[in-house]
């Protein structure tokens, strides 16, 4: 016995001392590390097998390295998708998923450069920052400007540099170029089922493809650049997008089209024992998304990864397990208010939606200064749409589940197929495992975050005695529950103590608005409800059933009140749209905003502007 539990000891000092001799080799070789990444599109590359594209550049880049088939932006937006990979979080766990937000970030969750400068690194970022949380994004940087480069790092330092090329962001097909200017030529787009075939749409492909290409000769004089310093052999190149998109229906939609990204990775032969298959030019099939990009730099540089970080690492030499399912969340996008969750395994995605009422394509100003948004919009008024097409402008079901290999696009919802019944039962229990594992805070209204936790970030709140979490969840999903018609059940969660919960409540009622007729009593008896995202709905589902009149004083109640956040005013603009409510007294409001909008736009730029938004594009309704 004595003998066994010696040579027991002995293997277990021998596997500990091969285990510190790997670490310590990690410590003395790490690499340097290259990050390009673009904006705004998906995997429109001729290594992805798009035969209309023209990259030769990331093609050989793909060639010489690892393109991973299945790379996925955790929200597909660029400050929420930033958010995640700057800190290993889900920017819904942050509670910095609402677009162009500055919500706090918690103390306990750090930005990875500042883990990679603790481990020796330089780090410099050209120059995208946008990580939508409040704070100083430069000082976690040794340089963050246009001219932060690799070449300024200090004699005998590992680099980490980032080049964040803008040429494919969705602003680029707002100027018009003429088609005869074009190098993909519009004639030759082949167009997805679910956009029009008008000129406009046609041509914006046309000149997304053009960006594209230039995005891929900037590429390459980055590649060139290292080679040309003799550090090529040294530095692991990683290439991505942000996010998917970017014509309407891609970006800021969890769907394929906008969340799913080009990956690509080539590592030097010197650091072959990364490599994530046999052999350079192979494709990688495994599961990655942003929030596991944390975790690999930390993992490929050899330092521990914090508890706190939520994703897996896969390179590097404590790369984890494989994810079974990659997480998508969409929030506010700008100022159009909506809320949905998506999982994706490698066949299937899930889509469940907490606002169905909305519609897909609601009018978010930003996008539609692209003149093939604004084509579609005027085919579908004009009767021109199919079915396929006219979705995008109709409310959403409460669940959709798509087979992503038989339907790339995303177009037929097998959700209320009973031959997939134990694929969406299997993928509806994940999303809920998941936003209890992160604690989503997106269970809270928006209006909500610094009414709750003041200074402090949503994080933190959400993991403290005071957040009922549980209840939370569950009102949630009681609230978006197919075909469940309790309506008692909602009118219970209607008089909850909580306002949040309060609101699922309210969101039950609306979503079974058809159903919601015993409600009204009790819908009318919280007409003076406090909470401002609680008080809309309930406004809404009165009007629609039709008490107009209280609706419209809920409605002027939250515009009216000088202590209304803009934010909240907001919500009262989104569903006065949707609902298409017509009030002089609401439409004499905006127009009294919309006259003294500079001197009202004097505090917090960012939602006043949002709000603002809001106003323009009901004014120009009206006229």
């Amino acid at each position: 016995m004595l003998k066994l539990n010696q040579t027991r000891i002995s293997r277990i000092v021998l596997l500990f001392a091969l285990l510190l001799s790997m670490h310590v080799s990690a410590q003395q070789n790490r690499p340097n590390i290259l990050w390009i990444t673009s904006e705004d599109n998906s995997p429109y590359l001729g290594c992805y097998g798009d035969a209309f594209a023209t990259t030769p550049t990331l093609d050989k880049l793909a060639s010489d390295g690892f393109r991973y088939t299945n790379a996925y932006a955790n929200c597909p937006v660029c400050a929420p998708a930033r958010n995640t990979i700057i800190t290993g979080v889900y920017a819904a766990s942050n509670g910095n998923e609402p677009m162009r937000s500055t919500y706090p970030k918690s103390e306990l969750v750090i930005p990875y450069p500042e883990l990679l400068r603790k481990a020796g690194y330089y780090c410099t970022n050209n120059v995208k920052t946008d990580y939508n949380f409040k704070g100083d994004y430069n000082s976690i940087w040794d340089e963050c400007s246009r001219k932060a480069h690799w070449k300024n790092c200090p004699e005998g330092k590992p680099f980490f540099a980032i080049f964040n090329l803008t040429t494919t962001h969705e602003s680029q097909i707002f100027p018009f170029i003429p088609d005869d200017e074009l190098r993909h030529k519009p004639e030759d787009v082949v167009l997805p089922p679910h956009h029009p075939d008008t000129k406009e749409m046609r041509h914006d492909w046309a000149q997304y493809y053009d960006k594209v290409e230039d995005m891929d000769a900037q590429v390459g004089e980055l590649l060139k650049e290292l080679e040309e310093s003799g550090l090529a052999d040294n530095t692991i190149v990683f290439y991505y997008s942000d996010h998917g998109g970017v014509l309407a229906r891609s970006k800021r939609y969890i769907f394929e089209t906008g969340t799913w990204v080009p990956f690509i990775v080539r590592i030097p032969e010197k650091y072959k024992n990364y490599f994530p298959a046999e052999k350079p030019g192979d494709a990688v099939d495994r599961n990655i998304s942003f929030v596991d990009l944390a975790p690999t730099l930390l993992s490929i540089i050899g330092a521990e990864k914090p508890d706190y970080m939520q994703g897996n690492a896969f390179l590097g030499y404590a790369v984890e397990p494989e994810p079974d399912y990659v997480h998508m969340t969409r929030s506010r996008m700008d100022e159009r208010i909506d809320m949905s969750r998506a999982v994706r395994d490698k066949k299937y995605r899930y889509i469940r939606n907490y606002m169905p009422f909305r519609i897909y394509l609601q009018h978010l100003a930003y996008l539609f200064n692209a003149r093939s948004a604004q084509s579609w919009k005027d085919y579908y008024l004009a009767g021109k749409c199919n079915d396929l097409q006219s979705m995008a402008f109709e409310t959403k079901p409460v669940e959709e589940l798509y087979n992503t290999e038989n339907d790339p696009n995303e177009l037929y919802n097998l959700a209320g197929d009973p031959v997939y019944k134990d694929v969406l039962e299997r993928m509806r229990k994940e999303n809920v495992r998941w936003m209890k594992e992160i604690r989503d805070v997106a269970l809270i209204p928006e209006t909500e975050y610094v009414k709750r936790a003041g200074d402090g970030s949503m994080y933190d709140y959400m993991r403290s005695e005071a957040c009922p979490f549980d209840e939370l969840l569950a009102a949630a999903e009681l609230a978006t529950q197919p075909g469940n018609e309790s309506i008692q059940d909602y009118i219970k969660l209607l008089k909850h103590e909580d306002s949040a919960i309060r609101y699922w409540g309210a969101t039950g009622l609306l979503i079974h608005i058809d159903n919601a007729e015993p409600a009204l009593p009790a819908l009318k008896a919280a007409a003076d409800e406090e909470a401002a995202a609680t008080a809309v709905l309930i406004g809404e589902s009165l009007f629609h059933l039709g008490e107009k009149e209280l609706a419209e004083k809920i409605y002027l109640r939250i515009l009216k009140d000088e202590k209304s956040t803009m934010m909240e005013r907001t919500w009262v603009l989104n569903s006065v749209e949707a609902v298409d409510f017509e009030s002089p007294a609401i439409e004499k409001w905006i127009t009294d905003f919309y006259t003294n909008r500079n001197e009202e736009s004097q505090g917090n730029k960012m939602y006043e502007n949002y709000l603002l938004r809001c106003v323009e594009w009901a004014v120009q309704n009206e006229q």
